[in-house]
C-alpha cells in the first residue's frame, strides 16, 4: 500500500509530537487487509497477546486472552471492543501497512494492534505516552480528541484500564475506511464505533523513557563489571577536617560513574542490541529444517527472494572504523565489505534479492545462512 496525497515534510514539521492530524483516505487505494473473523482466530491462539474491554452499566471490565472460542457467540453487539496486538507479526498484509510510515526510523516503531469494535464500543478515554497513527480499516468510527494529559492527570478507579476521570473533547472527527488519525503522545482520545463491524489499525511507535534507559543500561553495565574495580586516592592529603567529603574526592567518585554511563561508543552498540530485541522474545521463528549452504546458494541462483521476518527487528549504526553493525533480534553482528551495504539495504527493505557478485561473497552469504536459521529471514513464498 502506498499513499497518494500525504505531505510527509510537512506532517513531519507541523504535527510529529506535536498536534494532532486526520487525513482524508490519503491511500492510492484501499483494501481492509483483515476479515473479523480472522482477528478473533488470532485472539483464541497461546502466545498472541489479545484483550477484551466490555462496558457494562457504566463499568468497564477486562478480559486477557487466549480467549475461548464462543466467547464471542455470548458478547451481543453493542459495546465490546477486541483488542490484538502485534497482528503485524502474523499477518503479511498488515504488516504492509507499516511500510509506507517508513519515514519514522524503524526503531521506532512498535507494532500494529487490531481492533474489532461492536456498535457503541470502544476503549474509553485515555492518553498514550508513544505517537499513533489509527487507520480505519472498515466501518465507522467517531473520535473524539482533546488536551494534553501527564502522570497527574485523574484517572478513574480501575486495576487494570488507564482511563481518564475527566475528559472533555476540543475535536471530533468521523473516520470511515481508508481515513487515519495522527495522535501524538499525551494527546487525549476517545474513539467511538458507529455501527457494526469497527474494525481500527493502530501503528505505535515506542519512545524510551530516560529512567528506562538509564536503568538497562546501567544492568547492561553492572553485568561486566569487576568487583575489584574500586575507588582509590593515592596522593591524599591531611585535611583540616575528617568529616568532610573534599572536593577532590567528589571529582574522583563521580568520575568513576561517568567514565562508564559516558562511553557512547558502547551506549550506542547497547542501544543497538536493546532496541533491536522482539517485543515477544518467547516466540521461535526457527525453520523446521536448517538449511544448509548448498542449498541456499542454489535458491539464490534461482532468483528467489528473501523476506524479513515482519517480528523480528532490524537496525545498523555506522562505526567511524568504517565497518558497520547490525543487529537483528537484539544480537549484533559486524559488518565490514561487502555485507556493510547487504546489512544497510536490508534494514531498508522488507525483501531482498541476491545479485550474482553478493552470491559470490563467502562473509554475506555465511550472515544470510545465519538469519535464515534463526527465523529472521525466510524465502519469499509469494515469489
Amino acid at each position: 500500500m502506498q499513499f497518494n496525497n500525504f505531505d510527509i515534510a510537512a506532517f513531519l514539521q507541523d504535527n510529529w509530537q506535536k498536534k494532532p492530524l486526520f487525513l482524508k483516505n490519503p491511500w492510492t487505494a484501499w483494501d481492509n487487509p483483515l476479515e473479523p473473523d480472522e482477528l478473533a482466530g488470532l485472539a483464541v491462539e497461546e502466545g498472541i497477546e489479545s484483550r477484551l474491554i466490555i462496558r457494562s452499566k457504566g463499568s468497564w471490565q477486562l478480559e486477557h486472552g487466549p480467549l475461548p472460542a464462543d466467547r464471542f457467540d455470548t458478547l451481543g453487539n453493542k459495546h465490546w471492543t477486541l483488542l490484538v496486538q502485534a497482528v503485524d507479526h502474523h499477518v503479511p498484509e498488515v504488516a504492509a501497512l507499516i511500510e509506507p510510515f517508513r519515514f519514522i526510523p524503524n526503531w521506532r516503531i512498535d507494532d500494529v494492534m487490531v481492533s474489532f469494535a461492536a456498535d457503541k464500543g470502544g476503549v474509553g478515554p485515555h492518553f498514550d505516552q508513544y505517537d499513533v497513527f489509527l487507520i480505519q480499516g472498515a466501518g465507522k468510527r467517531r473520535w473524539q480528541v482533546g488536551g494534553h494529559c501527564n502522570e497527574n492527570s485523574a484517572l478513574l478507579p480501575h486495576d487494570d484500564l488507564r482511563l481518564l476521570a475527566n475528559f472533555e473533547a476540543t475535536e471530533t472527527f468521523v473516520c470511515e475506511p481508508g481515513d487515519i488519525l495522527y495522535i501524538p503522545p499525551g494527546v487525549s482520545h476517545n474513539g467511538i464505533a458507529m455501527g457494526d463491524d469497527c474494525m481500527t489499525y493502530s501503528i505505535g511507535f515506542r519512545a524510551p523513557s530516560r529512567s528506562d534507559l538509564i536503568g538497562h543500561w546501567c544492568d547492561d553495565l553492572l553485568a561486566d563489571m569487576q568487583d575489584d574495580d574500586r575507588y582509590s586516592d593515592p596522593g591524599i592529603e591531611e585535611q583540616s577536617n575528617p568529616g568532610e567529603i573534599s572536593s577532590r574526592a567528589v571529582d574522583r567518585l563521580h568520575a568513576m560513574i561517568t567514565d562508564k554511563i559516558g562511553d557512547r561508543k558502547a551506549f550506542a552498540r547497547w542501544f543497538g542490541q536493546y532496541s533491536s530485541t522482539p517485543k515477544y522474545s518467547e516466540m521461535d521463528w526457527k525453520p523446521d529444517e536448517k538449511i544448509e549452504m548448498p542449498a541456499l546458494r542454489e535458491r539464490l541462483q534461482q532468483g528467489e527472494i528473501l523476506s524479513r521476518n515482519p517480528a523480528s527487528r532490524f537496525s545498523f549504526i555506522r562505526e567511524d572504523t568504517g565497518n558497520s553493525l547490525l543487529f537483528v533480534d537484539g544480537e549484533t553482528m559486524i559488518c565490514a565489505g561487502d555485507t556493510i551495504s547487504f546489512a544497510e539495504t536490508l534494514c531498508a527493505q522488507d525483501k531482498v534479492t541476491i545479485d550474482a557478485a553478493l552470491a559470490d561473497a563467502d562473509d554475506v552469504m555465511d550472515l544470510i545462512l545465519k538469519l535464515l536459521n534463526h527465523g529472521c529471514l525466510a524465502f519469499d513464498l509469494e515469489d
